[in-house]
C-alpha cells in the first residue's frame, strides 16, 4: 500500500466513525488527515521527480560512455602503444626487430645488432675496426643436406 491510499483509508476510517469535526477532537484529527493527504501528494510528486531525473541521468551515463568509447579508441593513452608506435624500435609490420649478438674474433668483443645490419652483410668491430663479415646462406647449407639424404 502507498502512502496516499493509507492516508484515504484513514480518511474512510474517519468517515465511517461520523467523527463530528465541531469539537476539538474531530477538528484536530480531520487537520491532520488533511495535513497527511498534502505529504502523501507531494512524496508522490517527488518520487515521480525522482523516477524522471534517474531515467535521465541513465541517458547521461550512456552517452557519456559513447563519448568515451569514441574518444579513447582513437587517442589509445597505454603507454605500451607509445613504444609501438617508435620507428626506431618496430618495422612497419609492428615485429619486434631480431636482434643477434656477435662475438669479435679479434678481440672478442660482443656486439648486438639487429636484422637490417645482419642483411647489410659485414660491419666494422667497433672496439677493435676489424671486419665482421655476415653469411646469410642458412636456408642454402640446411638445403643441400636435405638432397644428401
Amino acid at each position: 500500500m502507498t502512502i496516499s491510499e493509507k492516508v484515504a483509508y484513514l480518511k474512510g476510517l474517519c468517515e465511517g466513525m461520523k467523527l463530528d469535526t465541531e469539537n476539538n477532537e474531530g477538528k484536530l484529527i480531520s487537520a491532520v488527515i488533511d495535513i497527511l493527504s498534502d505529504m502523501a501528494e507531494e512524496i508522490d510528486e517527488l518520487n515521480e521527480v525522482t523516477i524522471d531525473l534517474t531515467e535521465e541521468l541513465e541517458d547521461i551515463y550512456d552517452a557519456q560512455a559513447l563519448l568515451e568509447d569514441v574518444v579513447f579508441q582513437e587517442n589509445d593513452y597505454d603507454d605500451d602503444d607509445e613504444e609501438e608506435d617508435c620507428c626506431c624500435c618496430y618495422d612497419d609490420d609492428d615485429e619486434e626487430p631480431l636482434f643477434f649478438e656477435v662475438r669479435c674474433p679479434s678481440c672478442s668483443n660482443e656486439i648486438t645488432i639487429d636484422e637490417d645490419v645482419l642483411e647489410l652483410g659485414s660491419i666494422s668491430c667497433p672496439n677493435c675496426g676489424e671486419k665482421l663479415e655476415f653469411d646469410l646462406d642458412f636456408d642454402d647449407d640446411e638445403d643441400e643436406e636435405e638432397d644428401e639424404v
